[in-house]
């Protein structure tokens, strides 16, 4: 069974950064297409950050565009969103997902597994 799990989370000002990691346990996870998504209270999952298996096809959902970078280190079966000039519309329970087909796409139903979320709260 294929896991998933976030880490670097946390609480930061407005115009600060993190850097969300979500690592995979399967070793070939090189063919994954990832995503990521995120949940604000009372409001649906969204897309936020995808990138192909082969990792020379990312996209971003336009809010984040210019301060998110989704990467990938297949070596450390780990993949990264960093998330600069964070904004407090960006709080929110952060997920990766992977698709095993390597697609990585925008909607929900484009992955296999997902992770158990990670909290991130940016204040003002």
């Amino acid at each position: 069974q294929v896991q998933l799990v976030e880490s670097g989370g946390g609480l930061v000002q407005a115009g600060g950064s993190l850097r969300l990691s979500c690592a995979f346990s399967e070793r070939t996870s090189a063919r994954y297409g990832m995503g990521w998504f995120r949940q604000a209270p009372g409001k649906e999952r969204e897309f936020v950050a995808r990138m192909t298996g082969s990792g020379r096809t990312t996209d971003y959902t336009d809010s984040v565009k210019g301060r998110f970078t989704i990467s990938r280190e297949n070596a450390e079966n780990t993949v990264y969103l960093q998330m600069n000039d964070l904004k407090v519309e960006d709080t929110a329970v952060y997920y990766c997902a992977a698709d095993r087909h390597g697609l990585g796409g925008s909607t929900k139903g484009s992955y296999d597994y997902w992770g158990q979320g990670i909290q991130v709260t940016v204040s003002s």
